[in-house]
């Protein structure tokens, strides 16, 4: 059965925090709010946790894994960036986007695409988001909480501990988060493609 956190939308309650990130040191999937609806999460290199989230979602290896970073410098860590794609990345976060970039020695092989060797990244606008990376001290190996007989992601936290409560191991709810996925825009091959258009605006990437 998963823990069930109530959080404060805006300054969230650092014991429910740390409550979530020590379940997600020892080996546990969130369920969690960001600026762009729910996502799952779990730490990076937690390959049952990974399974669990291909299992929940029915995901191909197609599908690109993001990592949730706290800032830019964290996200430098993980994805290969030249200074036109820097330059761009840093204008557009932190916010709705999800970058596709060429991976880093940093990012466990079993976690990136499989043919093109690239792993998503972005850094949220969201005060939880922020607070769980800030006391997790690394990434969230994550992916957007869209069930596969659904044609839009689960928003609301009871909900999904209804509908998931024994596929994962918490669920943070902090009330009304974005209702939308991400926009997604690939550079893996050295220029902006927008493959998806979610809550970010598109324009500057076209």
């Amino acid at each position: 059965m998963a823990r069930y956190f109530d959080v404060h939308p805006v300054d969230p309650q650092p014991r429910s925090i740390n409550q979530a990130v020590a379940i997600l040191r020892d080996g546990g999937l969130i369920a969690y709010p960001t600026d762009s609806c729910f996502a799952l999460g779990a730490m990076l290199g937690n390959v049952e946790a990974k399974e669990r989230i291909v299992r929940i979602r029915h995901l191909d290896d197609k599908h690109h894994f993001t990592l949730m970073c706290h800032d830019f410098a964290q996200l430098g860590e993980f994805v290969i960036m030249d200074n036109r794609v820097f330059r761009a990345l840093k204008a557009a976060t932190p916010g709705q986007y999800t970058f596709i970039l060429p991976a880093t020695g940093e990012v466990p092989r079993r976690f990136l695409h499989a043919k093109k060797k690239t792993v998503g990244v972005r850094i949220p606008q969201h005060p939880v988001v922020h607070a769980l990376l800030e006391t997790l001290g690394e990434p969230l190996m994550t992916s957007t909480l869209l069930l596969p007989d659904e044609e839009e992601p689960m928003v609301d936290g009871w909900s999904i501990k209804e509908r998931l409560d024994h596929e994962v191991d918490a669920v943070i709810d902090s009330g009304e988060c974005g209702v939308e996925p991400t926009t997604v825009v690939d550079f893996s091959s050295g220029y902006p493609e927008v493959v998806r258009v979610g809550a970010g605006d598109p324009t500057p990437f076209e």
